[in-house]
């Protein structure tokens, strides 16, 4: 729309299909300013708190202020978010906040922005300004000594290599989740164009910086290695416990509040159930190791909806978490209306990624780097507070024509 021609490259066989559809819960930003009297400064200070000091605090800050941007621009271009009766745009709260400030479409606030945004992209496929090659493989980076001008690409249906040129080209590929056994990243996620960029000469920066997720579903089998996401937002509504006493494997019906520990809340008052990420999955874990684990193979904990169903009532429930409830059912045969859902910590999100400068650009020139593949917004500022960038995007896009003046002098 700003007037650059633009190839955008996809291995997969829809720009649909990356695993962005994955995100469930919703976007920070620092917009709700009618709610506890949210602002920038408290945005910033909840994301360098979160990461534990160890993220970047400018970019924390541009984060703050690009979110406001982010979530007008998604709702302009059709994202439904949820709204209240008056029409204003509704929030809710998030680990690792204590305000209101996260917006969200129900849960498939992923999904929704992948619609909007492939609604956008096919509107200039089809006025000329993009062209889009499906099931194609980046194979390597066209480089010399003054930097990065486009791809070697395959095409993964007839096989044919051929080059890209382009003045500039950002990778927004996904990151290394699959590295660990347990990981919610679909299968075909992969960091091998973010690899074959390191093997360029494109530095790697944080790889030890990894997000696991406290409530995804737990593993069935032994050899079970994709596991599910459940929303975070269900943290809202939903009471972590375990029985008091290890060894303890009666139905959960069956165990009165006696000997229930609500760890979250006795350990974090001030956030209870809404600690950051990174404190609820070792909390989880902890309690998992010393015995107290529950279901079948005694690997997760109970996140409970009984308070909320009595206090709401499940239409009210339903309204707000149903798709999520009946993703549950379908994958355990559990009713979590009923009994329980079981939750148990696993790997989610990598923070670490190609090194970019404020730019966004890589150290070699005119290589920008989108998501989860870099190492920026997401990075250290995530691990514990809930930054803009929620997942990754899976695919990478070229601007062969012409850039801005302020890019093109870097080039």
């Amino acid at each position: 729309e700003l007037g650059y021609r633009v190839t955008a490259l996809t291995y997969h066989d829809a720009p649909r299909r990356a695993h962005s559809v994955a995100a469930q819960g919703g976007i920070n930003a620092a917009r709700a300013r009618r709610v506890d009297g949210d602002s920038l400064h408290r945005f910033v200070a909840d994301t360098v708190k979160g990461g534990d000091f160890r993220g970047r605090e400018a970019e924390a800050f541009r984060l703050g202020e690009e979110s406001v941007r982010v979530i007008d621009h998604f709702s302009g271009i059709g994202t439904p978010f949820a709204r209240e009766y008056g029409g204003v745009l509704s929030t809710r709260s998030f680990g690792g906040v204590q305000v209101s400030r996260t917006y969200y479409s129900r849960g498939q606030t992923g999904q929704q922005l992948q619609i909007a945004g492939t609604q956008a992209l096919q509107r200039q496929i089809r006025a000329g300004t993009v062209r889009l090659h499906t099931r194609h493989e980046m194979l390597d980076l066209i480089v010399d000594d003054a930097g990065c001008h486009g791809v070697v690409v395959r095409d993964l249906v007839t096989g044919h290599l051929r080059a890209e040129t382009a003045h500039a080209v950002v990778l927004a590929t996904g990151g290394y989740g699959n590295v660990f056994h347990d990981s919610t990243l679909a299968v075909n996620s992969n960091a091998s164009a973010v690899w074959r960029a390191h093997q360029r000469g494109a530095l790697f920066a944080s790889p030890s910086f990894v997000q696991f997720h406290p409530t995804a579903l737990p593993k069935d089998t032994t050899w079970q290695a994709k596991t599910i996401l459940m929303s975070e937002s269900l943290r809202n509504d939903g009471r972590i416990w375990v029985p008091r006493h290890a060894g303890d494997h009666r139905p959960p019906g069956d165990i009165p509040d006696s000997d229930r520990d609500f760890f979250l809340e006795r350990r974090y008052p001030a956030y209870g159930n809404l600690v950051p990420r990174d404190v609820a999955s070792r909390a989880i874990t902890a309690e998992i190791r010393d015995g107290r684990g529950v279901g079948p193979r005694h690997n997760s904990v109970y996140l409970d909806f009984r308070d909320s169903l009595a206090r709401d009532g499940r239409q009210r429930v339903a309204e707000r978490y149903g798709n999520l409830f009946e993703m549950y059912s379908h994958a355990t045969g559990e009713d979590p209306y009923s009994v329980p859902m079981r939750i148990a910590p696993t790997c989610h999100f990598t923070m670490g990624g190609l090194w970019s400068d404020y730019d966004l650009q890589t150290s070699i020139p005119g290589l920008f780097v989108g998501g989860e593949c870099g190492w920026a917004y997401h990075g250290a500022n995530r691990l514990g507070a809930n930054s803009l960038l929620s997942a990754s995007v899976d695919g990478w896009f070229t601007l062969p024509y012409s850039v801005p003046a302020h890019l093109a002098a870097r080039l």
